[in-house]
């Protein structure tokens, strides 16, 4: 029971968990894209949270720098946890995972964005977490 990198043998896994996140299908080939982007980057990270060896959670760690306030903050750029071991303390855990993380990476400290439609459990969570709302995340797609 841990929190580790996640591997190439955890492919179906990612992939059922990023779809999970995404709220559509995700491929094990795309699962595998993410994997190999956070293996090439020095500033992400992406780990499973397991037990008896099924991964039962995700989370993705980034290091952001921001240039308006010259600081560095650890930023949750994904956290899920699969359906039947919800309620079970593992998005804690992540959670703590990841703010130590930031600590140990000298950061200021944990941001995340969270969308609409999961105010209920999602948003809940992160503001029992410490975390408060503080703008909105504007996006144009091409």
């Amino acid at each position: 029971m841990g929190i580790r990198l996640a591997e190439r043998r955890d492919l179906k896994a990612l992939a059922y968990l990023l779809g999970e996140l995404a709220g559509h299908p995700v491929t094990e080939a795309e699962a595998e894209d993410r994997l190999r982007f956070c293996e090439n980057s020095p500033l992400d990270f992406l780990y499973v949270y397991e037990e008896d060896g099924k991964a039962l959670g995700l989370c993705a760690f980034r290091i952001r720098e921001n240039i308006e306030e010259v600081s560095r903050f650890g930023e949750v750029s994904a956290i899920v946890v699969h359906p039947e071991a919800r309620r079970r303390g593992i998005g804690r855990i992540m959670m703590d995972f990841m703010e130590e993380l930031a600590r140990e990476k000298q950061c200021a400290g944990l941001w995340l964005v969270s969308g609409f439609g999961r105010e209920e459990e999602a948003h809940r969570f992160y503001r029992d977490y410490g975390f408060r709302v503080t703008g909105y995340r504007f996006v144009k797609r091409f």
